[in-house]
């Protein structure tokens, strides 16, 4: 039986099952900054008619549209540039004609039976608004922050206070054991699927967010249309985690700016203050706990952050795109 149709829909067995002939119409999604390179290594571990669309913004500087217009289903959109994540996913989304998509990193190395089995949850349950991949590193370890939990007080304490790595389920985010059941309220956008109608109806990602945080936004969308998510810790996916976007520095400060803004919008005065200072206290004594120690690299990166949820504020490029 052959994995994938000309049309673009996949011949699919549900996850587990033996093949039943099933076919899921998907396009991959995949947000593209200068990331030619990592792209074409993932799609390079897919099935060359795997529909994929690649929204870009760097206006192909790196050679990207010649990357994906190679396959017979690639499509390629200029996002007009420097739209960050959620927007230019939501244009991918938007323009697909197909019943799923999936969105992935450039850097993420899903299989073929990865997407099979994620798509599979959305197909079956129509409660499920995504199921998501356990994105893992080089070395195999599962990442922090593959799912998480609505923030509260308590858990921006045990989190910035570095106390989630002796009570894993206590903190803001996750990192599951390989096939360990556990129950979250966001999943990551790095390898994630959804109906793409469903994923309409519940408004996209949150374009107020420049890059992250819109996962752990739709996440509450669902929630609030008493809808889930899943998380497959039985599916491992690779994922190199940097392989693209900003510095460092400015990916940090990013981080910290959009913390700020979902906590902005989605609780109330007085709970963003005590869990804007819960997460800045935290970081400032890990930034000044590196530098006693010399890790001054490591200092930096938790004072951007500092910087980022204290202000609500972020640049990409000298170009502001958080305040």
């Amino acid at each position: 039986m052959s994995i994938e149709a000309r049309d673009g829909t996949m011949n699919t067995p549900a996850a587990g099952d033996a093949a039943d002939g099933r076919h899921f119409d998907v396009e991959l999604v995949l947000v593209s900054y200068r990331s030619a390179p990592q792209i074409a290594g993932l799609l390079a571990g897919l099935p060359p008619e795997l529909p994929v669309v690649v929204v870009d913004n760097a206006h192909d500087v790196d050679g990207v549209r010649a990357v994906v217009e190679a396959r017979p289903n690639g499509r390629y959109v200029d996002s007009g540039g420097g739209k960050g994540f959620a927007r230019a996913a939501n244009m991918g989304a938007r323009s697909s004609t197909r019943e799923f998509v999936v969105f992935g990193n450039p850097d993420s190395r899903p299989t073929i039976e990865a997407l099979r089995q994620i798509l599979a949850d959305v197909a079956d349950d129509p409660s499920c608004a995504a199921s998501a991949a356990t994105m893992v590193s080089a070395d195999g370890h599962v990442e922090l922050g593959v799912g998480g939990w609505e923030p509260t007080v308590r858990r921006a304490l045990v989190h910035s206070a570095g106390l989630h790595k002796l009570f894993p389920r206590a903190g803001l985010f996750a990192r599951p054991a390989p096939h360990e059941r556990i129950d979250v309220d966001w999943t990551t956008g790095a390898c994630m699927a959804v109906r793409r109608s469903t994923f309409l109806e519940l408004g996209c990602f949150d374009e107020e967010f420049y890059v992250y945080n819109e996962d752990v936004a739709f996440g509450r969308q669902a929630r609030e249309r008493g809808m889930h998510e899943k998380l497959r810790t039985d599916v491992l996916v690779p994922h190199s985690a940097g392989g693209s976007g900003a510095p460092s520095l400015e990916m940090l400060r990013l981080r910290g700016a959009a913390m700020a803004r979902y906590l902005r919008r989605h609780h109330s005065p007085a709970q963003t203050r005590a869990l804007t200072l819960a997460l800045a206290s935290g970081y400032a004594a890990r930034a000044l706990q590196r530098t006693v120690t010399r890790e001054r690299d490591l200092a930096s990166q938790h004072w951007a952050y500092v910087k980022g949820v204290t202000t609500g504020r972020a640049t990409v490029a000298g170009r502001v795109v958080m305040e």
